[in-house]
This record gives C-alpha cells, sequence and structure tokens, in this order.
C-alpha cells in the first residue's frame, strides 16, 4: 500500500460502494449525513485554531500580512477567503493574500503539474515579498502537497510564522508549520473527492480563521461589521443600517453622520455614540486602537 491509500482521504467509504447504485435521495440523505461529521471533527481542533488565531492577530498587530497558499481546490479557499476581507472587514487586499500554485489561471483551470513543484511556492511567496513579518497558512487536505511544504520551508528561512491546514492525521505539512491544524473528516462519498467534506472543512476553519482575527483587531463593533466598505449601493444601504443597529440613532441621523464621515460606517458610529466631530472621533478611535468599544 502506498502512503497515499493510507490517508483517511484517500480511503474508500463503506457507506457508498454502490454509489452509483443509489437512487437521487439515498445519496443526498448519504452525503448529508456525512456533511454532519464535519463540525464535529473542527470541535477537536479548536485549540489548535486558536493558537493559529492568536498568531494571525499578533501578524496584524505589527502590520504583517496573511497568506494562505494550496493547490487545488484547498488553494482556491484560501484566495476565496481573502477575497472576502476586503469588502467585509475593509482590508486593504495586500492584508490578505491567497496564492495557489499555477496562479490565478488555476482558479478555474488546474494547472498539471504546479502543486508538485516546491520551488514554485517560493517564487511565489519571494514575489509577494514575504517577510518575518508575515504569517503563512499552507493549505493542503492530504496534508502532503510539495508546493505547500515548499512555501512552508521558505517561510520558514524567511523567519515568517508558519501555519497550515490538513484533513489527515499526522499531516506532512504540519511537520514544516510552527502552528499545525488537523481536521480528520474521514473517507469522502466520492473517493479521493476532497472538495466535498475536506473542502468543506476547510472552508470553516478558514471562516474562523478570518473572522475572529478581525475580530481581535477591532474590526467587529458588537456583532456588526463596522468596517464594511459600501462598494455598491446594497453595501451603501447596509452600512447605514448598521450605524442605525449599533447607535439607535433614525435612519435620517445615520444617512446625514454616513456621508460627514466620508462614508466611514465606523467613524460614524463613533461620532454618534461620543458626540464627537469628525476629526475628535477619528482622534479616539487611533488612541482606542481601532476598537469601538475603547472609543466610549
Amino acid at each position: 500500500m502506498s502512503e497515499l491509500e493510507k490517508l483517511a482521504t484517500e480511503t474508500r467509504n463503506q457507506r457508498t460502494m454502490a454509489l452509483d447504485d443509489m437512487d437521487i435521495m439515498e445519496v443526498l440523505q448519504t452525503m448529508n449525513d456525512e456533511d454532519k461529521n464535519v463540525p464535529l471533527a473542527i470541535e477537536k481542533a479548536l485549540p489548535q485554531i486558536k493558537n493559529v488565531i492568536e498568531q494571525i492577530i499578533q501578524t496584524f498587530r505589527k502590520k504583517g500580512r496573511l497568506f494562505y497558499i494550496g493547490a487545488g481546490t484547498s488553494g482556491r479557499l484560501g484566495v476565496l477567503d481573502a477575497a472576502e476581507c476586503v469588502p467585509t472587514f475593509g482590508t486593504e487586499p495586500e492584508m490578505v493574500q491567497g496564492l495557489i500554485a499555477g496562479g490565478m489561471k488555476a482558479m478555474t483551470v488546474a494547472v498539471e503539474g504546479a502543486e508538485d513543484s516546491q520551488e514554485l511556492a517560493k517564487e511565489d511567496l519571494s514575489k509577494a515579498l514575504l517577510s518575518q513579518d508575515d504569517i503563512v497558512v499552507g493549505i493542503a487536505a492530504s496534508g502532503r502537497t510539495p508546493y505547500v511544504i515548499g512555501g512552508l520551508d521558505y517561510a520558514k528561512e524567511v523567519g515568517a510564522t508558519t501555519a497550515s491546514l490538513a484533513c489527515n492525521k499526522k499531516a506532512q505539512i504540519s511537520q514544516h508549520a510552527q502552528f499545525p491544524i488537523e481536521v480528520e473528516v474521514g473517507p469522502e462519498i466520492l473517493t479521493g473527492s476532497t472538495r466535498l467534506k475536506s473542502g468543506t472543512a476547510q472552508k470553516l476553519v478558514l471562516n474562523m480563521l478570518s473572522t475572529v482575527s478581525m475580530i481581535g483587531i477591532g474590526k467587529v463593533y458588537k456583532n456588526l461589521m463596522v468596517d464594511v466598505r459600501p462598494t455598491n449601493e446594497k453595501l451603501v444601504e447596509r452600512s447605514k443600517r448598521i450605524i442605525m443597529q449599533a447607535t439607535d440613532c433614525s435612519y435620517e441621523q445615520a444617512d446625514q453622520t454616513f456621508y460627514r464621515a466620508e462614508e466611514n460606517v465606523k467613524l460614524a458610529i463613533v461620532m454618534i455614540l461620543t458626540g464627537a466631530d469628525k476629526n475628535e472621533a477619528k482622534e479616539k478611535l487611533i488612541a482606542g486602537n481601532g476598537f469601538v468599544r475603547n472609543t466610549l
């Protein structure tokens, strides 16, 4: 038996040996039952996830950047999570970046051989000017992707913090990271198709990493996205609702203050809650390290 065949992500699911002979409802019920195991598997890894989040928060506080690196589905999920940080938390695109083996072309088309190259990851991170102030999170369902291993090793050479996310226990990439996360969800209903349970697990963990880290640097007040970027009409109206929800003010006051604050939701909230003008509110936020609660 090869090393690959020993991985839980590659073994055959005994519940679906006749997958092609099941009717649609049987397949759906089986998929649903298997997916229920994902959050339970993640629960076991919460202490590991916490360790990584603490490192990401430290990185952000010293103006460092978060890099997700991966190949195939794992890489795509990293790119997706990074992209969503910009509108949700008002971050600059450089603050959270997703690197995928084969480049952005690999988001939609498989780039043959890219994931097998350790050197390619080093090149990608080098182009991004990776520094010791940054953190690199390597993502691989199998836990053995060469591109990810190469990236983690290069990050270690540079002095950056390293973390990993795998869907197998005793994963190879865990040996190359200071802060490994291992979420073993078991065999897929379709053997080896790690875009299924493994992909779901990775998405849920990435949700945790980015969201909780952003909470940790003041980009949330109560449970509101106070650093949201109003880049379209829908988000402009959502911004005004957030101001209303955070301050219990009227729509008219939210609307007026939103524009007085130059469409900065967090600034508008502090202006209303403290009675400060725009410049005073800015000073309060600086003094409060960006946390609305610290201005009150």
